[in-house]
């Protein structure tokens, strides 16, 4: 099967699915943060999650990859000696790609949750205030629950981006199937073969992404139709 190389390429799945759901949990942590910091009344927090969301989606993927691996790398080896650190440091390409997908991604889904907060009515703020709720158990026990059913589409696009995004990590190093891949066609000199089994494997990921999804929509969705109707 592919001259060989379908198991080498089949190994690197493990390693994409596995850098796609970490990158998306530290994306959902700081996709949270960011819509909380960018619906608070206290401005410098407001404006700090701004800055976040609009500097962060107008920056191209690739560049910030590049960015944080090479200059990040650069800026850490120079100050380990500072610390008293003398052997030259490595940044591991799987962190890495976790870290720069994360960050960048948690600045797209704070857009995301800021638009399902927002859907929420404000009635449902005052409710559990009336119940000697405090804020943060209001955001956690009203409000999230509910802001997941309004946020699951835009959830469903992000994690689908990033999920192709996976593939930029390859540049850096990160032996997911695209390098694979790549190491597999440079071998054979057959780019198109091992190039679309790879486009099949992200298909099937997420085509099964999106039937989960909808899954779980549907699910958070039980008695909210009957009710608006």
């Amino acid at each position: 099967m592919l001259n060989g190389y379908g198991d080498v390429i089949l190994e690197g799945v493990g390693l994409t699915l596995q850098l796609a759901l970490s990158s998306m949990a530290l994306a959902i942590v700081l996709g949270l943060l960011g819509a909380a910091f960018r619906l608070s009344p206290i401005r410098p927090l407001a404006w700090l999650g701004e800055l976040y969301s609009t500097v962060i989606r107008g920056i191209p993927d690739l560049v910030l990859i590049l960015l944080i691996f090479y200059g990040g790398q650069d800026v850490i080896n120079r100050v380990a000696p500072l610390l008293g650190y003398d052997d030259y440091i490595d940044l591991n390409p799987l962190l890495t790609g976790v870290f720069t997908l994360g960050f960048i991604f948690g600045a797209y889904l704070s857009e995301t949750f800021r638009g399902a907060f927002m859907g929420i009515p404000k009635g449902q703020m005052e409710a559990g205030l009336a119940y000697g709720m405090s804020s943060v158990q209001i955001f956690f026990r009203v409000l999230v629950p509910q802001m997941i059913r309004l946020a699951i589409p835009g959830f469903t696009n992000n994690w689908l981006v990033l999920t192709k995004a996976t593939a930029l990590i390859s540049v850096v190093g990160l032996q997911d199937m695209m390098f694979k891949a790549k190491q597999a066609a440079d071998a054979t000199r057959q780019p198109f073969t091992f190039y679309l089994a790879v486009a099949v494997l992200y298909l099937i990921i997420t085509s099964v992404s999106l039937l989960l999804l909808k899954w779980l929509e549907r699910r958070y969705s039980v008695g909210v139709r009957a009710v608006e109707l």
